[in-house]
């Protein structure tokens, strides 16, 4: 839900149901990337109650469209560390298997020796 003017649509406070802390923080730190934001900030009105107010203050551009852009940009990082990620879950399991085939060949040929006596 957006709470702003209708004249001035460069601030608003928008409140975000079933969010906390989490999202919330990191919404604030995307939006304080953006050079059009003059202020941003965010509150949790009650501890029992799931909901969070973000605060939007602009340069001029419409706080909605800026809200929606930092929202953009943090799908977009949360993919990129997501691929990160699984690449080095992949590179991890692949260089174990790697290992572990060499521990089982050593592992095997020593076999093979103690069958041979």
């Amino acid at each position: 839900m957006e709470h702003g003017s209708f004249t001035d649509n460069s601030a608003a406070t928008f409140s975000l149901t079933d969010k906390d802390h989490t999202i919330a923080n990191a919404v604030r730190f995307t939006l304080n990337q953006d050079p059009r934001v003059t202020f941003c900030g965010y509150s949790i009105p009650h501890p029992s109650e799931a909901q969070v107010n973000i605060r939007v203050q602009t340069t001029g551009d419409p706080a909605r469209e800026v809200l929606k852009d930092a929202c953009q940009n943090l799908m977009l990082m949360c993919r990129h560390v997501r691929c990160t990620f699984d690449k080095a879950v992949e590179h991890f399991k692949a260089s174990n298997a790697v290992k572990a085939l060499k521990i089982d060949s050593q592992d095997s040929s020593g076999d093979d020796s103690e069958e041979s006596e």
